[in-house]
């Protein structure tokens, strides 16, 4: 009689910790491409790599990587976004000047908005 009314409430209690575990992380998955703006550079393109990195499970980040050359440096700055049905990647080539705005996360800047800048040799 007690495991008739105990396994039910047992696995129950499970299921209800695993769903607010789930809750959590699809927030913070959701919030991974959420980066302060901390901190500018500036610089050219010198290479551009993506991969699709797993979160949790079934979630998936799509991390975009570049090499930003910026006076005499490269420095390398990612990308991160949740991969969802409508992720776009952004469209960035080699030898574009950018300006990115994020933050510093180690040797790794973290940025989540940038803007392309007009080059002095385009023609107008």
């Amino acid at each position: 009689m007690v495991t008739a009314i105990l396994i039910p409430i047992v696995c129950f209690y499970f299921y209800w910790l695993t769903k607010k575990e789930m809750k959590e992380y699809d927030q913070k998955w959701l919030a991974a491409g959420d980066i302060a703006h901390e901190a500018v550079l500036k610089g050219i393109i010198k290479g551009v790599r993506a991969e699709k990195q797993r979160y949790y499970y079934n979630r998936y980040l799509y991390v975009q990587i570049l090499s930003l050359q910026t006076d005499g440096k490269i420095i390398t700055v990612k990308k991160m976004s949740p991969l969802t049905k409508d992720t776009k990647p952004d469209n960035i080539s080699v030898g574009e000047i950018i300006t990115v705005y994020g933050s510093w996360e180690g040797n790794t800047f973290l940025f989540n908005e940038y803007k392309r800048e007009k080059s002095s040799y385009e023609i107008k």
